[in-house]
């Protein structure tokens, strides 16, 4: 990526620069931006719509994290860091509405400019954006921002930074982006990366700042205390710059997130009763309906509130590494498919209430249809049909049992299966034509209590096969590491998707980030026809054509058989004290990560 600094030092320079700006202009700058179409809101709007505009600020409250943390920089891959923080201290040059697939509203930038092909973006930030130590956010800061993260930043940043060409500054405050790649969607990603102060960081060691190190940011809240491992205080910004703006009108009401971090679930739920933190999201909705009935929810003093949402399911399951044997061959990886026993592990941990998960976009209209693909999918995956595993084209459904806990149907097809892919069992003990035993870990983190119960349950069926597998359990800084690493057999996955997936779906799936340590691609898929479709996904000029492209990842990647997926979460769960309240409209989205912080405020009984 080249940094081409423009400078007008003469009034000759300034005129013939102008005159070259003005030839390549061809569009006319914008409040906001659509991945299709034009944004739901005028350039006029006052606040989002999900929002209470004149939601009072004030109150505290405290959050729960499991496990721990040894950084405050969420824009490195080194450490573990408090999730909430990108999304509380720092700010992008435009803000994302939770109310429409993909649309984005000026922020630190005033406006947002692109042609027909999206072959470029510029950007004018806005006079009164500053950080939260008083400093202006310039354009020297934002080209800063994306040569650092591009170079030295976590890997979700390093996809972009390949397809940017150059970034010119074209006025004190505007700068134009040019892209290398055709890809609609770059535009907007340009507009999302958070943006760093470059006096902070220059000639630093930004990839392994110590723990003391905390990014300056330009967002409405700032650290002001942490103890390592312990908790994080984040206190709202009384001067923040951005407070009347209409996208931020209504938005980050509490004065101050306290974020406390205990070694499990069990322990967070025990503080939530003894009223130590003030709300915790419930994913097992059999814990949500007979183990939320303790006093402050009796008494009133705390609230069951439930937030619908129209989200893709995303992927949560047991992810298995195909990069190593025996999970480089499909018909293994499709076997411990077959018995997982899904039926009976749903009804004994949820009581059966929530429904399975059937492909990565599955609860959405982006999601594979059932049976054989449609013309246009067909279309789409027909030039890699070599390369698809059975059932692509066809059509691949999840087995369903009888409920029971043998699970006789599923362990004979296992069975079948194994012995196909070169096993068969030898004294009890399934071997490969060496003698060696079919053998593996399942890493969970120590302090999910759930996926343990679900792990313990899946063994018993794994040693009727004749398998050689133990859990792993090892603390949540250990398990970034080796995760980051790759370093393990089979582990837990979750994986969120949204009704516009983009870029961010190589650093998934894509080839290349399969042999990208800490790259999100945990399962080390290297298809040419998930890179093809992610290909025409990202250059796909309409809504219909971007669709059929979903649909055949869609497609691709369930058949890969690379997850045993759990079960979705069609609704968020969160039980708070009364105190906190929330909009009566709600986004498409429900309640996202940024959702509670953001909307919700404080009223005092």
């Amino acid at each position: 990526m080249s940094i081409v600094f423009f400078r007008p030092v003469s009034r000759f320079l300034a005129a013939f620069a102008a005159i070259l700006w003005a030839g390549s202009l061809t569009a006319q700058p914008s409040h906001g931006i659509s991945m299709y179409g034009a944004p739901a809101l005028p350039p006029d709007f006052v606040s989002l719509p999900y929002v209470r505009a004149d939601a009072p600020k004030g109150g505290s409250i405290t959050l729960g994290n499991s496990g721990g943390f040894d950084s405050l920089n969420p824009f490195v891959r080194k450490g573990t860091v408090p999730w909430q923080l990108r999304f509380f201290t720092h700010e992008s040059l435009m803000g994302r509405s939770w109310d429409e697939p993909f649309t984005l509203y000026g922020l630190l930038a005033e406006s947002i400019e692109v042609p027909e092909d999206r072959s470029w973006v510029a950007f004018t930030l806005r006079e009164e954006a500053e950080f939260s130590d008083g400093t202006p956010v310039t354009v020297d800061d934002v080209i800063f921002s994306y040569e650092i993260l591009g170079s030295e930043g976590h890997p979700r940043y390093l996809g972009l930074a390949g397809q940017i060409d150059s970034i010119t500054q074209t006025g004190p405050r505007s700068f134009r982006i040019d892209f290398n790649t055709d890809n609609r969607e770059l535009a907007l990603l340009a507009g999302l990366r958070p943006i760093l102060s470059r006096a902070q960081w220059e000639g630093r060691d930004f990839a392994n700042a110590p723990l003391s190190e905390v990014p300056l940011g330009s967002g409405p809240y700032s650290v002001t205390d942490y103890e390592a491992g312990r908790f994080v205080q984040l206190t709202r910004n009384p001067e923040y710059w951005g407070a009347d703006l209409p996208f931020r009108r209504g938005t980050f009401n509490f004065d101050d997130i306290r974020i406390d971090f205990y070694g499990d679930t069990s322990v967070l739920f025990e503080a939530l009763k003894a009223g130590e933190i003030s709300a915790l999201r419930e994913f097992n909705a059999e814990k949500w309906q007979t183990q939320y009935n303790f006093p402050a929810v009796r008494q009133g003093k705390m609230v069951k509130s439930e937030i619908p949402h129209q989200k893709p399911s995303g992927m949560t399951g047991f992810v298995m590494n195909t990069r190593k044997p025996p999970f480089d061959d499909w018909r293994v990886r499709e076997a411990m498919i077959q018995a997982f026993n899904f039926e009976y592990i749903n009804d004994t941990l949820t009581g059966g209430v929530q429904p399975r998960i059937t492909s990565y976009f599955s609860n959405s209209d982006l999601a594979m249809a059932p049976g054989p693909a449609d013309a246009a999918v067909t279309a789409l995956l027909a030039p890699h049909r070599d390369a698809l595993l059975p059932g692509t084209l066809e059509g691949y459904a999840l087995p369903v049992s009888d409920g029971s806990a043998r699970n006789r149907r599923g362990i004979r097809t296992a069975m079948k299966l194994l012995e196909e892919a070169g096993w068969t069992p030898q004294d009890g003990v399934m071997r490969n034509a060496r003698g060696a035993p079919l053998q593996f870990t399942i890493l969970v983190e120590q302090n999910n209590t759930e996926h343990m119960a679900i792990a313990d349950l899946y063994l018993t069926a794994l040693k009727r096969l004749g398998l050689d597998v133990r859990i792993e359990t090892t603390d949540s800084a250990q398990f970034t590491e080796r995760e980051s690493a790759f370093d393990f057999e089979m582990t837990t996955f979750r994986r969120a998707v949204s009704l516009s997936p983009g870029n961010e779906q190589r650093f998934y799936w894509g080839s290349k980030a399969a042999t990208q340590p800490g790259s999100r691609n945990l399962m080390g898929v290297a298809s040419p026809a998930v890179d093809g479709m992610i290909d025409v996904m990202l250059s796909a000029r309409s809504e219909e054509e971007f669709t059929a492209a979903v649909r055949a990842l869609d497609r691709a990647l369930t058949a890969g058989r690379y997850v045993i997926p759990f079960w979705q979460f069609t609704k968020g769960q969160i039980a708070h004290i009364k105190e906190m309240k929330f909009p009566e409209t709600l986004p498409i989205y429900g309640d996202g990560p940024e959702y509670m912080p953001q909307v919700w405020w404080y009223e005092p009984s």
